[in-house]
This record gives C-alpha cells, structure tokens and sequence, in this order.
C-alpha cells in the first residue's frame, strides 16, 4: 500500500485570511484543498488537476487547483455562510457542502483532451466522498482523512490530511482492516496539533513505511496583471470601449486569491487601442 500525508495548516490559513471565510467554510474549503493537494502530489511534471464539489448545499461551489510540485490554491463561492454545530458538536461541512451534488476531478495530463471523473456526493463530510471517488472513479480502494481544526478565534489551529492506496493483489481482508484503524485513529487534525510529523502519523497506521519523497507544500496562485489584461483583451474592443463609456476603468478580482486588479482609463484606452 501507498500513502500520501500531508499537514495544511499554514496553507488554509492563508486561504482563511484571504478569502475571510467563517469558521464552517474554512473547514469546507480546508478539507478540500488539502485533498487536492495530496492528489497533487500523486501526479508528476506539468500536470495539474482540478476538483470541483457541488453538493447543492448554501456554500454553493468548492473548487482547489493543485499540481504536481505542491502548489495549490481554492475558494468557495459563499465564503460567509456559517451553520450551528451539527449534532456532534463539530462544524456542520456536511450541512454546508450538502448532499445532493456531485464531486468532480479534472486532470490534465498532457494530452488532447483532460481526464474527468464525477461521483455523487455521499456524506458532504469530504473524506467519505474523496474515498468513494478513489473507489468508483480510478478502482483504486482507498481510505481518505481529512480535517481543519478551527481556533476560538477562527484562525486555523491545525490542518491536514492522509490518503492510503491498497495496491493490486490486496485482498478484501486487508482492505477492511485498514479501513478500520483510519476509523479508529484520533483525528488528524488533533496529532497535527499536538506536534506529530506527518512522518508520525503514517508511522501509527503501517508496519515500517518506506518514505520516498518529501514535498513542500504551499499556496500559489496563477493570476498576474498580465494575465487579466490577455483576459480585458479577449473581450474584443467593443467591450472594453464600453467598460470606458461606464465606468472609465476596470476591477478585476481573483477568484482564487481574491487580489483585486485595477485598470486605469489610459489602461484602457491603451487596450483598445491595439485592437
């Protein structure tokens, strides 16, 4: 078997921060990045992939962009949605995420056209679904951790998450006994918390593992002024002649990072001018 740990916290922090989410958010999204960006780290060279969770819930869309050097970025469309505790006293993903949707990966690997894959959404907790995903998806049984540990006052205290592949020739017994102990482990976020490596945490659920790479992880986004502008030029010039007209500049914000781009008047005119 095969694993991928990875510890988050800094990352959905600074998701956190940007995007000013509350508390129930910060775990959607921290959940859903930290999985993108295990499944990331399976992947090799140019090769990116993005997950999309539409789960018909209040969050509305959860969408994280990861690729295979460890860089990744996400947002929600509804960042100030906040839910009371669910009946367990934790934070109500589920409720946020909801459950009548579907989890969608696309993967570009190169080729002419992407690798895309769905699955419905079985719990909206996300660690259920990433694992029913790997299952009917990509065949490959698997067990999925995901966590965010949110501080009283709503900074990210801890952040994290483990995936274990079973490899071809495992049998049903071996499957289930590592579904158990995934299930009987205290959550990931609490051993993140009190200071175990990610290295620890693997080590309490396999028998001498083998660690073959290690990867910094962190967020990174793709936007740059000059990208807006090839955006501003797609438009065509009667667009931009428009944007002049009524408002004489144009904001353009991020989605993913949430910077905000300003283009002045002559920005504009200059735009259209080579149009």
């Amino acid at each position: 078997m095969r694993a991928i740990a990875a510890s988050t916290t800094g990352i959905v922090e600074e998701l956190r921060r940007r995007h000013d989410t509350t508390p129930t958010a910060t775990a959607a999204l921290g959940r859903t990045v930290t999985a993108a960006l295990m499944m990331g780290a399976m992947m090799k060279g140019e090769e990116r992939l993005t997950v999309q969770i539409k789960g018909g819930g209040p969050i509305g869309q959860i969408v994280a962009d990861a690729n295979a050097k460890g860089e990744v970025r996400g947002y929600v469309d509804e960042p100030g949605v906040d839910l009371p505790l669910n009946a367990r006293g934790k934070l109500d993903v589920a409720g946020a995420v909801g459950t009548e949707g579907y989890l969608y990966v696309t993967k570009d690997l190169g080729l002419k056209e992407p690798y895309r894959g769905s699955v419905p959404i079985v719990s909206g907790e996300l660690g259920e679904d990433f694992t029913y995903y790997f299952a009917k998806s990509e065949q490959t049984p698997s067990a999925v951790a995901l966590g965010v540990l949110v501080d009283v006052d709503r900074t990210v205290k801890a952040a994290g998450g483990l995936i274990i592949q079973l490899l071809p020739g495992v049998d049903e017994d071996e499957i289930a006994e590592i579904e158990r102990q995934v299930a009987n482990m205290p959550p990931i976020t609490q051993l993140i918390d009190r200071g175990d490596t990610i290295e620890q945490i693997v080590e309490q659920l396999l028998d001498s593992p083998q660690i073959l790479q290690r990867m910094d992880a962190r967020f990174q986004c793709q936007c740059s002024r000059e990208r807006v502008r090839g955006t501003l030029i797609g438009l065509g010039k009667q667009e931009i002649t428009d944007m002049l007209e009524e408002d004489g500049k144009a904001e353009v914000v991020c989605h993913f990072c949430n910077e905000t781009y300003v283009f002045s008047k002559e920005d504009l005119e200059q735009i259209a001018a080579s149009l």
